[in-house]
């Protein structure tokens, strides 16, 4: 035990062939409160750092048997170094810089009147403080990369299980939307206005729930799969996007107004289409105002960076407050007092695609001045080849 802390002393082991500096070595670093071994070459210095681990090393660098530079290798070869202070004589600071090279923590140059001795204690404790904040480092990195492993199992987990039971559920599902749909078209004359109402609202709920499990069937193959990015045909993926969504335009009676032609981008066909189709539903459900109000404007355009191509959906809806805006593509959540009902689930959901394909979405929004949502895909490049074939329409 030292006099400064009470722990164990820190074993320093010192190969000098001067048994006359060796033990001022030694003297001076047992006064310091440092534990000493002293070896006489560079042969009797690796078996005793083999017998009994050792936290610091002092090298002279002219030794018998192995110089300074040859034990600084063999111990490279033992495992991870300690410590090392290499001792050198004046004029061999190139011998130094070796010694620096091969993982020698820090030098001292070797005076006649013994000077140099005064500066070990204090290179000690700063190569012993290093390494300990190394080892914290280390440590620290290692308890992230666990959890950070153990997070990605329980996510892959999560998402089987997402995806599973959203599959399984889709089959009963269909039964009752089917049978509810018969029942709504051939027998809702026998009901009266409350059986009427309230099959219409099970029809609703289906169809709400049907677009519930889409979404997490969508959002687990996002999370899973990997794709390969190839250039896209931009203009077949917004007509069928449009298409998709032809009775809402129509019962909303929005106006939908875009470019004659559409720049190809890289990117996965499906995946793009279900952005384009979130982003328009969404400015037709939000655009225009309620009461009488203009119906939904509905814009579409893009402009074309160096390496990015900027799309973007304009609508005439309200806007967004600041506030609104920071809760945007995030998971399950939904802006309140929204004009129409949702799962929180699809802004999330461009988010995943966009930024797995390589881009980043946005939004520009004021209140009372509508809103325009927009995503970045990479420009096709001149050895992209030609673009994957994507079939318009349903």
């Amino acid at each position: 035990m030292n006099e400064n802390g009470g722990r164990t002393a820190t074993r320093i082991l010192c190969m000098e062939d001067d048994a006359g500096i060796g033990r001022l070595l030694e003297k001076k670093l047992e006064r310091a409160g440092y534990a000493v071994d002293l070896a006489a070459d560079g042969g009797e210095g690796l078996d005793l750092y083999d017998k009994d681990r050792h936290e610091v090393v002092i090298l002279d660098q002219q030794m018998p048997v192995h110089t300074g530079l040859d034990v600084i290798k063999h111990l490279a070869r033992r495992g991870p170094l300690p410590p090392i202070i290499m001792i050198t004589g004046a004029g061999s600071e190139r011998t130094a810089v070796e010694a620096m090279k091969l993982g020698a923590g820090d030098y001292v140059i070797k005076d006649v009147d013994g000077r140099f001795l005064s500066l070990l204690p204090t290179i000690i404790e700063r190569l012993l403080r290093q390494r300990r904040l190394a080892e914290e480092k280390e440590q620290a990195e290692q308890a992230i990369r666990r959890y950070a492993a153990e997070l990605e199992v329980r996510n892959r987990e999560i998402d089987a299980f997402a995806h599973t039971v959203a599959h399984d559920l889709k089959n009963p599902l269909h039964l009752i939307s089917g049978y509810a749909y018969l029942l709504e078209a051939d027998y809702a004359s026998k009901l009266d206005e409350v059986g009427r109402e309230c099959l219409h609202a099970v029809t609703q709920s289906v169809d709400k729930m049907a677009g519930i499990i889409d979404a997490l069937l969508l959002l687990s193959s996002v999370q899973r799969e990997e794709v390969e990015l190839v250039p896209v045909d931009t203009a077949p993926l917004v007509h069928s996007a449009l298409d998709r969504l032809r009775h809402p335009i129509k019962k909303t009676a929005a106006e939908i107004t875009m470019p004659d032609e559409w720049p190809a981008c890289r990117g996965y066909g499906p995946w793009i289409e279900e952005v384009w189709v979130n982003y328009i539903s969404n400015a037709v459900k939000y655009g225009g105002r309620p009461n009488g109000g203009p119906p939904p404007r509905v814009e579409l355009g893009y402009d074309v960076g160096d390496d990015q191509i900027h799309f973007w959906v304009r609508d005439n809806g309200r806007g967004l407050t600041e506030e609104e805006q920071g809760k945007l593509f995030r998971e399950f959540t939904r802006l309140e007092g929204a004009s129409a009902d949702g799962h929180g689930l699809g802004l999330s959901i461009v988010r995943r695609i966009v930024n797995k394909l390589g881009g980043d979405v946005g939004v520009e929004s004021a209140e009372g001045q509508g809103s325009a949502f927009s995503f970045t895909l990479p420009v096709v490049a001149p050895d992209d080849g030609p673009c994957e074939e994507t079939a318009e329409g349903d």
